[in-house]
């Protein structure tokens, strides 16, 4: 799994997190739930990093698993910031396409998985 696009992808969407974190404390004054998508947001990458370790098929699917529940609630923080207006809608349109994109290629790479491991 070397340089791949879901490798980084991920490291570019941490980067946008912590960013976005930065923004929500400093600008904001919001400290709870910045936290949250600041966990959630940049555990995917390095899940995916994790992955690349993985001692069999069946482990980096597992990791690849909890790296897609990451994302997804990642997604939900989004959301929540958007609909409590700490973010603009602008903001979120952004970081959400990143997300989504993740949230897509994550999902197509559990599926190949899942059927390698079928044959």
């Amino acid at each position: 799994m070397r340089d791949n696009i879901l490798k980084t992808k991920s490291f570019e969407f941490a980067i946008r997190i912590v960013t976005l974190y930065k923004y929500l404390k400093k600008e904001q004054s919001e400290y709870i739930l910045s936290q949250q998508i600041m966990r959630s947001g940049t555990s995917v990458g390095a899940l995916i990093r994790e992955a690349e370790h993985a001692e069999s098929l069946k482990d980096f699917l597992h990791k690849l698993n909890i790296s897609l529940k990451e994302i997804n609630e990642t997604k939900y923080w989004l959301d929540l910031l958007l609909a409590s207006d700490f973010i603009t809608k602008k903001m979120f349109d952004s970081i959400n396409k990143d997300c989504e994109e993740l949230l897509k290629l994550l999902t197509a790479s559990v599926k190949t998985v899942k059927s390698k491991l079928k044959t």
